[in-house]
């Protein structure tokens, strides 16, 4: 297994540290860290695939234009999840499963681009994006992204499979148990983490559970204003979303916890996963301040 972390979707929104806690300007750095893992047997595997081709072609088209107008991304072909596949020498045939933590815009907007391949998704986040029931899910699921439904598999939020002290949590159809969702509901429907086993131990891929690694990751939790915002407003439910970053909290915190746990937009973290992962070189990004 070789897992790549890749931005497919930087974002450079207004308001600097306020927005990242890192850039020392006016111009904050926000990632769109997806992952894909190359595996022995099962294709590539892809966790998210943030904007897609048509996204990057006819943004103000596809995308929310409130969201895009915040968040100022950066519209660049080159760094969608196809092209960066295609330089790793890869098409789009090699996908086979795409793993979503959730199918908000930024997130989802690659699925077009990989017909083929098999998307594992929660069943409250597929029923919330398909019935779009309330203002904030018409603006956040974008169905142009998506292309053919029938090849989602929906996982039920009511198993019985623990990881980590987590509950409900899934195996996912087709692929080892190396694969896991774990619910983590609270910035939509059914939002999840992803975990994988991969060489240097356990990850998990937060998706949009917490914004910043503050929030989880330094001794007394908070979150850059602008971020902390830009979290409130997109929250489905915001009592659920700070429960369960508590919990990212307490597993981070365990004495002998050895898991890499990281969100999708924190740049910090990116670079900081794509160093240890040692494909940083491969996948250049603007350099980012250090986390204050």
């Amino acid at each position: 297994m070789r897992i790549h972390h890749l931005d497919c979707g930087p974002a450079r929104p207004f308001g600097g540290a306020l927005m990242d806690g890192a850039s020392p300007g006016a111009i904050g750095r926000l990632s769109c860290h997806c992952l894909a893992i190359e595996t022995d047997r099962h294709g590539i595997v892809l966790v998210d695939t943030g904007l897609g081709l048509r996204d990057m072609a006819r943004p103000w088209l596809r995308l929310p234009l409130l969201n895009t107008a915040l968040l100022q991304f950066r519209f660049d072909a080159d760094r969608t999840m196809l092209r960066r596949l295609r330089r790793l020498g890869h098409s789009p045939r090699d996908v086979r499963h795409i793993v979503m933590t959730h199918l908000d815009f930024d997130h989802a907007g690659g699925l077009i681009d990989f017909p083929h391949a098999t998307v594992h998704v929660m069943a409250p986040e597929a029923k919330a994006a398909r019935t779009r029931p309330g203002w904030l899910d018409r603006l956040r699921y974008r169905p142009a992204q998506w292309g053919d439904t029938a090849r989602w598999r929906r996982y039920s939020d009511r198993t019985s499979g623990r990881w980590f002290g987590f509950d409900a949590v899934t195996e996912l159809e087709g692929l080892p148990p190396e694969f896991l969702l774990v619910p983590l509901p609270g910035h939509s429907a059914g939002h999840a983490g992803v975990a994988i086993e991969g060489p240097r131990g356990w990850m998990l891929h937060a998706g949009d559970a917490y914004f910043n690694r503050a929030e989880v990751h330094a001794p007394l939790p908070g979150c850059p204003a602008g971020s902390a915002a830009y979290e409130r407003f997109m929250a489905w439910d915001s009592r659920l979303a700070r429960a369960n970053q508590a919990r990212l909290r307490n597993l981070v915190a365990e004495p002998d916890s050895a898991i890499a746990v990281f969100c999708t937009h924190d740049p910090v973290e990116y670079v900081a996963m794509a160093v240890w992962q040692g494909n940083a070189s491969a996948m250049p990004e603007p350099r980012v301040a250090s986390a204050a």
